[in-house]
Formats: structure tokens, C-alpha cells, sequence
């Protein structure tokens, strides 16, 4: 990936020097090499941005499906609960009943 990202920056400097044909040859030497420099000092800090915010977005997320589990677990306790107490309760209900 990265001797992809420096032949397209030499390719963009030969571009760029093809448009400036009155440079001399060590100028056009230096263009090409400050060009190439600076073109994968800003990719490197885009992919190092991307990266950051990768790792911040899957912190977010994870956090948000920590919350998520959570208040499903809680959902469930209830639900739970309340299918407990409502079988207790027949079952307390039918004894009664029975017994009469």
C-alpha cells in the first residue's frame, strides 16, 4: 500500500513538473522530491486520522452495545419476573379454588 501511495505521488510530480518546463534538471529533481515528501507526509496523517477515528467510533459502539445488552437484560429479568409471579399466582389461585 504504501509503494502504491509513493509511485502515484511520483507519478503526480512528474505531471507537475511536465507543466513547468522551465525548470532545470535539478530543480525539476528537487520539485519531484519535495512533492513526493510532502504528498506522503499528508497521506500518512490521513491514514493515521482514520485510524484514530476508527478506534473512537468502535469505542463509541462498543459502548453503545454495552447499553444495549443491558437494557435487554433488563427487559428479560422483568419479563421473567413477571412470568414467574403471574404462574406463582395462578398457582395459588388454582390451590384456593381447588380447595373449595
Amino acid at each position: 500500500m504504501a509503494r502504491a501511495h509513493r509511485d502515484q505521488a511520483l507519478r503526480e510530480a512528474e505531471e507537475l513538473r511536465a507543466g513547468l518546463p522551465w525548470l532545470t534538471g535539478v530543480q525539476a529533481e528537487d520539485l519531484t522530491r519535495q512533492y513526493v515528501h510532502h504528498r506522503l507526509d499528508f497521506t500518512r496523517r490521513m491514514l493515521q486520522d482514520t485510524v484514530r477515528r476508527a478506534a473512537e467510533l468502535r469505542q463509541e459502539y462498543e459502548a453503545r452495545y454495552a447499553a444495549l445488552r443491558r437494557a435487554l437484560l433488563r427487559r428479560h429479568t422483568v419479563c421473567a419476573c413477571l412470568v414467574l409471579a403471574c404462574g406463582f399466582g395462578l398457582g395459588v389461585l388454582g390451590n384456593v379454588l381447588g380447595a373449595r
